[in-house]
Order: structure tokens, then C-alpha cells, then sequence
């Protein structure tokens, strides 16, 4: 189940990608005589198992309901959480090859890290699945691209244990952590560099976690105009899911909707020989199997 959202006419709205088209949920929910809140997805989520339920009537039945069906050039696809309520919030140097590369920059030996390293990205980084991103040579001369694996909280909770971390989970998206290597530096610290204004495209929609199943395998892949820079699996993470929401509630409240994005591999073009910033003109193509991609094209501010 891929659920998106999506604009046509100014109107924004919660919708189930069906290839070639869009099925408006809130409509089909009318009519398929479901109640509760089908208008955007953060309502659709914060709807817990009941919403869900719900959605999955609806797609069954999806072939019937015409009048709220539209066709997929109709709408304009949106980030699947437009505008999320809190920030972002990101696992650093979570692929050992990636942590790596990145001390092999300043020619020291790695280490690697032995609790998730936390961070976050500005809520107004959000980017849609084929957004451009703004490339202020003035601001940065080293923006970078990482592709991730990002999910969505479903139920919230606090100090949740690994053995139960997968049930707090409602999805998994695409995630482009764009990032300014220079600025990380200047400030020494992540958040300046990873907070410029739509640096942070998602989607192109979450895919509920029973339909995706085993995420392990899930491959994630980068190209920049076509040159292949990242590949690995998901398994290949040093902290897996349920450590990381394990880690992150231990006395933090997640909430319904929030987006944790849980780190690159290798290849990034700081760590390039030489490095390789990203420039205006540039494609780059961020893709996890079974879920999807992101096709975000660098334009200069």
C-alpha cells in the first residue's frame, strides 16, 4: 500500500498510488462509508489501527470506487508528510564503510560508534519526490547527497524496548539527506549543514510496514547524472530499526508522524578522491527497492 500526497487544483490531499492512478481518500472514504479522518496522511496516521484498517477496506475495494479515482498526471505529488511538526530526526555514521570514508578524509583511523549519534533537520528541509534543491553558492560549496532509509513513527510511545520498536512503526519512505560538508564544518556541528531550506526530500510515499515486510534486504542505491555513487543493504546498518527507536525513545516521547531517517552508506561525494560537490544542472536519483525513488534536481538559488 503506497500512500502519498498529492495537490490538484490547490487542494492538497491523502491519497493510495495505484500506478496509473490516485485514489482520493477522503472521497473514497465517503463513499465507502468509512468515518474517521482520511484527509491527509498525518491525520491517516495518528488514526493508529483503526485508519489502517480502514485504508485497507478502501484499497480492496479501490475498482469500485470510480468517482474518486483520478489519474496519476492529474495531481502533483507531494512529500507524503508535507509539513511535518517536528523536525526530522537522523542517525550519523550508521554503515561502517560510510564512517569509514569519512575519518579517511581527515587521515585518522575509524571508530566506530557505539550508541546511534543522533541529529536532526529543520522541518522546512522537506522536499517533495521530484523538488528541486536550491544551491546557494554563497551559503555552501560543498553540497553533498545521501541516500537513506527513512521510517514513520505510528504509534508513539516513550522508552519503548527493542522487542517491540517494529510495532511503533507505521512506514517506510525514501529519504535524501542533501548536506552541506562545509557548513557541518564551519560550525562544527550537523545541524546548520543539514538544515538549508529543501534539503530533505522524502516519499515518493510510505509503504505501510506489512506490506513492505523484512526491510534487511532492502537495497539502497545513488547516482548523480547517471554515475552509480552508493550501494549497500539495509542490513548492512551498524544499529538496526529496533535499536534505534529503542535508543531514541529512552526517555523521549516519539509521536505519531515523526520521520527518523537511519543513516547512508559509503560513497558520498565529500569523500570522494577529489571530492566531487554536487553543482546546479545536476540529477540525483535516490532509490530503495521495493519502495521507490526520488529524482531531485540541483538548481542554482
Amino acid at each position: 500500500m503506497k500512500l502519498v500526497s498529492v495537490e490538484k487544483a490547490g487542494r492538497v490531499f491523502a491519497g493510495l498510488w495505484l500506478e496509473s492512478k490516485v485514489l482520493d481518500l477522503a472521497a473514497a472514504a465517503r463513499a465507502a462509508g468509512e468515518s474517521g479522518d482520511f484527509s491527509s496522511v498525518l491525520a491517516i496516521i495518528r488514526g493508529g489501527t483503526g485508519a489502517l484498517a480502514g485504508l485497507r477496506r478502501i484499497e480492496a475495494r479501490a475498482a469500485e470506487l470510480q468517482a474518486a479515482l483520478l489519474a496519476a498526471g492529474e495531481v502533483q505529488v507531494l512529500a507524503p508528510i508535507p509539513q511535518p511538526v517536528r523536525n526530522v530526526i537522523c542517525v550519523g555514521r550508521n554503515y561502517a564503510e560510510h564512517v569509514k570514508e569519512g575519518y579517511g578524509v581527515f587521515g585518522r583511523d575509524p571508530k566506530l560508534p557505539t550508541v546511534p549519534q543522533f541529529f536532526t533537520k529543520a522541518t522546512h528541509t522537506i522536499n517533495a519526490p521530484g523538488g528541486n534543491v536550491r544551491l546557494d553558492a554563497s551559503l555552501t560549496a560543498l553540497l553533498d547527497y545521501e541516500v537513506e532509509l527513512a521510517l514513520v513513527i505510528g504509534q508513539g510511545g516513550r522508552d519503548i524496548p527493542a522487542s517491540q520498536a517494529l510495532a511503533h512503526v507505521w512506514g517506510y519512505m525514501v529519504a535524501n539527506d542533501f548536506s552541506a560538508r562545509d557548513l557541518q564544518r564551519r560550525h562544527d556541528q550537523w545541524f546548520k549543514g543539514k538544515s538549508l531550506d529543501g534539503t530533505c526530500p522524502i516519499g515518493p510515499w510510505i509503504i505501510d510496514r506489512e506490506s513492505l515486510g523484512e526491510v534487511g534486504t532492502l537495497e539502497l542505491t545513488l547516482s548523480v547524472n547517471g554515475e552509480e555513487r552508493q550501494r549497500d543493504r539495509a542490513a548492512s546498518m551498524i544499529f538496526d530499526i529496533p535499536t534505534i527507536i529503542a535508543s531514541l525513545s529512552a526517555g523521549m516521547t516519539l509521536e505519531p508522524g515523526d520521520i527518523v531517517s537511519t543513516g547512508t552508506p559509503s560513497g558520498v561525494g565529500f569523500a570522494m578522491q577529489p571530492p566531487q560537490a554536487l553543482k546546479a544542472g545536476d540529477l540525483v536519483v535516490a532509490r530503495i527497492d521495493r519502495i521507490g525513488e526520488l529524482r531531485n534536481r540541483i538548481v542554482a538559488a
